[in-house]
C-alpha cells in the first residue's frame, strides 16, 4: 500500500501542470530501475536555455539473507543547455538529500576515501545532504522521446548510527559522520518530452 501512495505522489505533479511543447519532460533513470529502485523525474523549462530537473527515488525492498539496501533520495538540478533545451549538451548544478538503512552487502572495494567493504559486516542507518556539478547529453530519439546520459561529481555529508550486524539491533556507534567526495550522480534516463 505504501508503494502505491509513493507512486501516486510521484505522478500527481504531472496532472497539476499544463504541459506545452518543449516545456515539460518526464523521465525514469534506467540505472536505478536495474537495482529495483522506484524513481521518477520531471523537468520544467524556465528560459530558452534553462531547465529545472526534479528527481527522486525510493527503495524499500528486503534483500535475501539479512541484507539491507533501503533508501530514499531527492535530487533537484538546474541545467544550462548549450543548444535548445532538452537536446544535446548541458551542464547542471544539483543538490541531493535523503535517508538510508544499508548493511550486509558484499562490496569489497574502497574508492574516494570511502571503504565500502565495511557494509558486509555492519549496518549503517542515517541521512545525507550534498551537491555537485554534472555534464550530460540528451540524444533525440523521436518527436517526443529522448535518451539522456549524465555524470556528476560533488560532495556528500552524512550522519549515521552504526549497528553490529545487518540483521541485529545492537547499536555500536551513534551520531557518527562521514564526508564523501566523488561521483554524486549517474543517469541513463528515458525521457518523454511534451
Amino acid at each position: 500500500m505504501r508503494i502505491k501512495i509513493y507512486l501516486l505522489l510521484l505522478v500527481l505533479p504531472f496532472f497539476a501542470i499544463g504541459a506545452k511543447a518543449q516545456d515539460v519532460a518526464v523521465k525514469t533513470n534506467l540505472l536505478y530501475n536495474a537495482t529495483a529502485t522506484v524513481n521518477a523525474g520531471v523537468e520544467f523549462g524556465l528560459a530558452p536555455k534553462w531547465t529545472l530537473d526534479l528527481s527522486g527515488n525510493f527503495n524499500a525492498w528486503e534483500i535475501s539473507d539479512g541484507k539491507k539496501w533501503k533508501h530514499w533520495m531527492a535530487q533537484p538540478e538546474a541545467r544550462y543547455w548549450f543548444c535548445d533545451r532538452f537536446s544535446r549538451h548541458f551542464l547542471g548544478i544539483h543538490a541531493h538529500g535523503g535517508q538510508y538503512n544499508i548493511g550486509g552487502v558484499n562490496a569489497d572495494f574502497s574508492i574516494f576515501g570511502t571503504d565500502f567493504s565495511k557494509l558486509k559486516d555492519s549496518r549503517y542507518q542515517g541521512w545525507f545532504v550534498g551537491g555537485g556539478i554534472a555534464y550530460g547529453y540528451a540524444l533525440i530519439l523521436g518527436k517526443h522521446w529522448n535518451m539522456e546520459f549524465e555524470i556528476g561529481i560533488g560532495y556528500s555529508y552524512t550522519r549515521y548510527d552504526l549497528f553490529e550486524c545487518a540483521g541485529c539491533g545492537k547499536k555500536v556507534g551513534s551520531d557518527l559522520e562521514h564526508h564523501y567526495y566523488g561521483p554524486t550522480k549517474g543517469a541513463i534516463n528515458l525521457v518523454y518530452v511534451f
